[in-house]
């Protein structure tokens, strides 16, 4: 049976490629256009002032990575048509007496307008400017503080950053681990979802059962085949994500082993459950996508779990993907060992059994 399955799969050289291709280029297209590392906002002016300090704190917002001037506005109906089209995602208006304020020693107000379709990068635009804005000020006061003969100006508490794993804070060294995990989900879920249910569509599956096969050795059969090929999959992107993306490996191979095999438990579990309820291969591909998108929703790969209502958090411990992603996490960027891991794992494993008791406890009541 498992060597029938591999000539099954492997004699067509479109599916070949379609095995091991996809998965190097879904890391690349995730790796590249997933970034939620925000840089280069269109920002237009509206400065109604036009004076040396509106000229200053202008040249603070250009002169940061983050943000690129792409106009300068005479009228708020300008400003309000280049919102409305999308053109920029910050309008910075300067009123005419903000020079006027601040010599006089009051607080001069700046506005902001912002595109708030995109509450994300409002939120980030919002932190960055407020930064730029904060240094801007602390310079001012300095100054004054100068002028008046008075000692310079301290903060009272001294914040002291180290951010551990992740220095930089790549955003691609948070995600490209998570790819893993959604291609081992997807090709082993979705191979072993189709392969059943094409021997019932082409009408194969009665044959397979007048043959001396037991229930048990003909699932190991169709779902042996493409545990092996999901692994092979997840050793490529591994290689690409480290050799190519430069995401750092410091944990043991031999751990993340282990949990990408009690996750395959899980995966193939689930594309045994689709077979037995559907009937043709288009029926399992649905079902396939109704489970993936929520899987990744709800695994904390793209949003924090603790930012998702209650009930929808005790919901992701049903979702063997969220114990994964803090898996390949912890061991690609932490290197921790199963000394950490092990609740991980023992999900996983609870997980797996149940998917897959559940899983051929159907098929053999569908064989017979």
């Amino acid at each position: 049976m498992l060597v029938k399955e591999f000539i099954q799969v492997l004699r067509d050289k479109r599916l070949r490629v379609l095995l091991f291709l996809p998965p190097l280029i879904q890391l690349i297209v995730y790796g590249y256009a997933v970034n939620f590392d925000i840089s280069h906002i269109r920002v237009a002016v509206l400065d109604q002032d036009r004076s040396a300090q509106s000229r200053q704190l202008l040249n603070r917002v250009t002169s940061t990575p983050y943000f690129d001037l792409v106009a300068w506005l005479d009228s708020e109906d300008e400003a309000r048509r280049l919102l409305d089209l999308g053109e920029v995602a910050m309008v910075l208006r300067l009123p005419s007496d903000f020079a006027r304020k601040l010599k006089q020693g009051d607080t001069a107000g700046v506005q902001m307008l912002l595109d708030g379709t995109d509450s994300n990068q409002t939120l980030v635009v919002m932190r960055y400017f407020n930064q730029v804005l904060t240094d801007y000020t602390q310079d001012l006061m300095r100054d004054r503080l100068n002028r008046l003969g008075l000692k310079r100006l301290e903060m009272p508490v001294g914040i002291e950053q180290r951010v551990w794993y992740n220095p930089n804070l790549t955003g691609r060294w948070s995600f490209v681990p998570g790819v893993i995990a959604m291609v081992v989900l997807l090709v082993s879920l979705m191979l072993t979802a189709l392969a059943v249910v094409r021997e019932k569509e082409i009408g194969t599956m009665e044959q397979l059962l007048v043959t001396p096969l037991r229930p048990l050795e003909l699932i190991l059969g169709k779902t042996v085949p493409f545990v092996l090929i999901s692994l092979i999959d997840a050793v490529l992107v591994t290689v690409a994500g480290v050799f190519w993306f430069e995401v750092p490996l410091r944990g043991s191979l031999w751990v993340l082993l282990l949990g990408l095999v009690l996750f395959l438990f899980n995966s193939v579990g689930l594309g045994l459950l689709i077979s037995t309820l559907s009937r043709t291969q288009q029926q399992a591909m649905t079902a396939g996508t109704f489970i993936l998108t929520p899987a990744v929703l709800l695994s904390g790969l793209i949003f924090p779990i603790a930012n998702m209502p209650e009930p929808v958090q005790w919901l992701t411990y049903l979702n063997p993907l969220r114990y994964f992603i803090i898996t390949v996490r912890g061991v690609f960027l932490k290197g921790v060992g199963l000394e950490v891991l092990w609740p991980e794992y023992v999900g996983l494993g609870a997980l797996g059994l149940t998917l897959l008791t559940i899983s051929v406890m159907r098929f053999k009541s569908r064989i017979g």
